[in-house]
């Protein structure tokens, strides 16, 4: 069976239609609802030969996982990955993170969201994860969850391991044994392994990275960021740098 989803909302349909990211099989509409953002998008859809239907208020509430859809939704497939050998073709310096161990959507959505901003190549995931929450992650992204090439690896040792054969450094954020984020050279070829707040990174994983990173504070703070925030501060760190 084809597994489906709903996507709500301009921001989340535009994107799956500007990444590619998956079939959208029919878009459908409240009746009495139509803006400039709406009507841009349909255009978009017509030209694409994607089926716009008209509906009641309460056909969109009954299928829409939110309150923030603006009166139009989709049905549309299940999501494309790449390959990780596709992540790093034709790329001259890779960028590549995988988040793993994230316990909430938002915040997985929130972190692909900064890395997209921040320039990255490609977001690795595990077998499961929060894509099945595709409404969540869509909207709490901006799209970018539907923008940013991904792949999937059955774990991070696994991923590690074959972008280390590509010749990319393996750095992950660790408190012992680490260096501050902007102390370090990242304009390296590099896969970044960013751990959710519950699991975070393995000790097995930390000793066979070749480089650790720490966020370093403006005070004395004895707590971590949370994941998406870490995530959003190192991939502009390594932004910066490049640039």
């Amino acid at each position: 069976m084809t597994q489906q989803t709903w996507l709500e909302g301009a921001i989340s349909i535009e994107a799956v239609l500007q990444g590619r990211s998956r079939d959208i099989e029919r878009v459908y509409i409240q009746q009495g609802k139509w803006n400039r953002t709406q009507a841009r998008l349909l255009q978009e859809l017509k030209r694409a030969g994607i089926s716009v239907e008209k509906v009641t208020a309460e056909f969109i509430e009954e299928k829409a996982g939110g309150k923030s859809h603006g009166g139009i939704i989709a049905m549309a497939g299940p999501r494309r990955f790449v390959s990780l050998a596709e992540m790093v073709a034709d790329t001259a310096v890779p960028f590549i993170v995988m988040l793993d161990g994230f316990e909430d959507p938002f915040n997985f959505g929130q972190a692909v969201r900064a890395l997209y901003a921040a320039g990255v190549g490609g977001i690795v995931v595990r077998p499961r994860n929060w894509l099945s929450a595709t409404n969540v992650v869509a909207r709490s992204s901006a799209g970018a969850s539907e923008l940013v090439p991904m792949a999937v690896a059955e774990t991070a040792v696994a991923a590690a391991d074959f972008f280390r054969e590509q010749g990319l450094v393996v750095a992950c954020t660790a408190v012992t044994g680490s260096q501050p984020v902007d102390k370090v050279d990242l304009t390296m070829p590099l896969f970044l392994l960013i751990g959710g707040e519950k699991r975070g990174i393995t000790r097995s994983f930390m000793d066979q990275a070749d480089l650790r990173l720490q966020i370093p504070y403006g005070r004395q703070f004895q707590h971590s960021l949370g994941a998406a925030a870490s995530a959003a501060i190192i991939g502009y760190e390594i932004m910066r740098q490049r640039r």
